[in-house]
């Protein structure tokens, strides 16, 4: 494999918030260490010129990157789409009937071969559309109402009622759910997340399952608060050999058989950092119910853990197993044991916000 001319940050949309570039800059600096080369900071195409960079972006790229030298996965850390829906979670459901607008490039059958890999739900990319779905699901109990591009679970409105349904769809930006879609979906009681993922990196293979947690922010609302990942050497096989939890092992496999299913339904994407979020719980009859919620072909919460963990797998040949997690807390909050930081700081509308990864003994 060539040795790129270093790694560099790319930002989408102007730079992110503080807490997630640092984290970003201490990813970057692995990511170097791992591909032998030196890290570069933020992408400046006057200054960078030479080409054959490694990129990490803070977000899933849309469209051709070959001007920028990504032609696959092993030219950066996340994952580059066709169309924007498909950098997000609008892609796990499928469409209503005669839908009002359908954005270029949907493909229907990704929710058709997914199955019961994925929950009760629509996307749609009209408000009109949304009231219909709503409506539906309404029959069978409370929905969750989730602006695809929200992070850390903010945005989403669990809705009863019409009147509530029309309340939140009042706070929805019209054009943005024409562009990148809105997930109507069952909304499970007492849910767990488990997280199931794998990452590609200098002909390194790691995979994954673990489980999320939240936590409470300075404003008392439940958020995402980290992850606690098993990983082993090797493809999804590998991961599947080990003794899991049942509930753990059907997470793994509706996660292998929603990536198959994207894959097919969108073949020109590729990604090197694959996430999926499944969760576990009950539904309005209080039946268990299991589904992928949504992927990540990008740089997120748990990449910590996967990147500290790639180079202690490269470290040591021998190791096929290891622990490692992050952790966000809020406040003041003390650090877990053995922590390294990655970031502390004051966030304009998060307050004082720490984030950490640990290591388990291998």
């Amino acid at each position: 494999m060539k040795m790129p001319s270093g790694v560099v940050l790319l930002h989408t949309d102007g730079p992110p918030a503080a807490h997630e570039q640092a984290v970003h800059q201490v990813l970057g600096e692995k990511l170097a260490g791992v591909l032998g080369c030196a890290f570069l900071g933020l992408y400046d195409p006057a200054r960078h010129t030479r080409g054959g960079y490694y990129f990490l972006p803070d977000e899933t790229l849309v469209g051709s990157q070959q001007a920028l030298g990504i032609h696959g996965q092993g030219d950066l850390f996340g994952g580059v789409v066709p169309q924007p829906f498909v950098a997000t979670k609008a892609i796990s459901h499928p469409l209503i009937d005669a839908p009002s607008h359908v954005p270029p490039g949907w493909a229907t059958r990704l929710a058709q071969q997914a199955g019961h890999a994925i929950l009760n739900g629509y996307s749609v990319f009209a408000l009109d559309d949304a009231r219909l779905a709503a409506e539906r699901l309404l029959r069978d109990g409370a929905v969750r109402l989730k602006p695809v591009r929200g992070k850390a679970g903010r945005g989403q409105q669990v809705v009863h009622c019409r009147a509530e349904l029309e309340a939140a769809l009042a706070q929805q930006d019209e054009q943005e759910v024409r562009t990148w879609g809105l997930v109507l979906e069952e909304d499970l009681r007492r849910p767990d997340t488990y997280s199931v993922g794998q990452i590609r990196v200098a002909g390194h293979t790691l995979s994954y399952y673990g489980t999320q947690h939240l936590t409470h922010d300075n404003h008392d609302h439940k958020v995402y608060g980290g992850s606690e990942l098993i990983l082993v050497r090797g493809d999804y096989g590998d991961l599947m050999g080990l003794d899991m939890p049942r509930d753990a092992r059907l997470a793994v496999q509706q996660a292998r058989i929603y990536e198959l299913a994207a894959c097919d339904a969108y073949p020109s994407l590729f990604a090197s950092r694959r996430n999926y979020d499944v969760a576990r719980g009950l539904d309005a009859d209080g039946r268990p119910r299991s589904g992928v919620l949504e992927q990540s072909w990008r740089v997120g919460g748990a990449s910590a853990a996967e990147l500290f963990a790639l180079e202690a797998f490269i470290a040591n040949p021998g190791l096929q197993r290891l622990t490692a997690a992050t952790h966000e807390r809020y406040g003041e909050v003390p650090a877990p044991a053995g922590a390294t930081c990655l970031y502390r700081g004051e966030e304009p509308e998060l307050g004082l916000l720490s984030k950490y990864v640990t290591l388990g003994a291998p």
